[in-house]
């Protein structure tokens, strides 16, 4: 009696939902828990250094004094917002960025694209991996050396400057003085920097495109131009859209590290990023309080058009990153 009563009673327990977040989590965590100890290290570095430092993002909207801290320094509101959009460095920052991020996105992003479609169209694989080995270098070279060169190079009495001046006759040109000059060198070192190294995640996608497509298309009689445009790009282009959305999502923060050490006030005009005025607001001047405002204004629009460019993306194609 006692044993149906029990069974009974079994019976009525709701059955463990095997399919629930909670269950998959654990037994995923059971199974793979040496994967997720490697990632640990990621995470908490994460933690730490990315989200931890959100708490300070409360100075833009305070008169902040390090004697008083975070908690005690007076609110002020949207006042450095304000004074940051009414300043007369305000447009002229904003232009730069947008125009040097856009260069970056038209140039710079489709060259390693360019460079990976013509490297898998090499046929000698001795060619080929000379190619990718002089390409990738320049991006193992740090960019305190890669200012350096740029500055001795471009300098009146430079490399570029002497051979203009023996081939062509040329004048010596000031090329980091003049400001109309500095975006065209800041472009294009960049994409010699960077050519190289951006290809090899696009060589790897093409890398797993089914050869029998190749095949196919030759048997058809398509040429090699054709087979990239219908077989190769169509291929990659997954790849290429989740780079580009990251790549918009970072539309506003350009190299600033490198305008640092290739500018200066005779370029600020082309040259001046909202990077590099909050380096000299934060860290040369002290004022911390406004160089936290105009960072957490950067940071607002790349997250919007990292949002905008994701929603437009899973609208129009099935890529996504969420």
């Amino acid at each position: 009696m006692s044993t149906a009563i029990q069974r009974k009673s079994d019976s009525l327990k709701p059955a463990v939902d095997k399919s629930g977040f909670k269950y998959r989590f654990v037994r995923d965590a059971k199974i793979n828990k040496y994967v997720y100890l490697m990632l640990l290290p990621v995470v908490v570095y994460y933690v730490v250094f990315y989200y931890v430092p959100m708490y300070g993002l409360q100075i833009a909207f305070k008169d902040y004094s390090p004697g008083l801290g975070f908690l005690h320094s007076d609110w002020v509101g949207l006042k450095h917002f304000k004074d940051f959009f009414g300043s007369h460095y305000f447009s002229r920052i904003l232009r730069n960025t947008l125009l040097i991020s856009l260069y970056e996105l038209l140039f710079t992003f489709p060259a390693s694209i360019v460079l990976a479609l013509l490297l898998n169209e090499l046929r000698s694989a001795m060619l080929k991996r000379t190619v990718q080995t002089i390409t990738y270098m320049p991006h193992f070279i740090s960019i305190v050396v890669v200012s350096g060169m740029l500055i001795d190079f471009l300098a009146r009495d430079g490399l570029v400057n002497n051979l203009l001046g023996s081939w062509f006759g040329a004048q010596p040109i000031a090329f980091l003085q003049e400001s109309g000059w500095f975006r065209f060198v800041f472009i294009s070192s960049n994409i010699w920097q960077n050519i190289g190294w951006g290809s090899i995640i696009y060589l790897s996608a093409m890398a797993g495109i089914d050869p029998s497509l190749y095949e196919a298309a030759r048997v058809d009689g398509a040429s090699r131009l054709r087979q990239t445009f219908h077989i190769t790009l169509p291929g990659i282009m997954p790849t290429v859209v989740i780079l580009l959305i990251l790549q918009i999502g970072n539309f506003m923060s350009v190299g600033a590290d490198k305008i640092l050490l290739l500018y200066n006030p005779t370029t600020y005009e082309t040259a001046d990023v909202i990077g590099t005025f909050v380096y000299r607001k934060g860290i040369l001047e002290s004022n911390f309080s406004y160089s936290a405002a105009v960072g957490l204004f950067n940071s607002l629009i790349n997250f919007t058009l990292l949002l905008s460019a994701n929603a437009l993306s899973r609208r129009t194609s099935d890529h996504k990153l969420w």
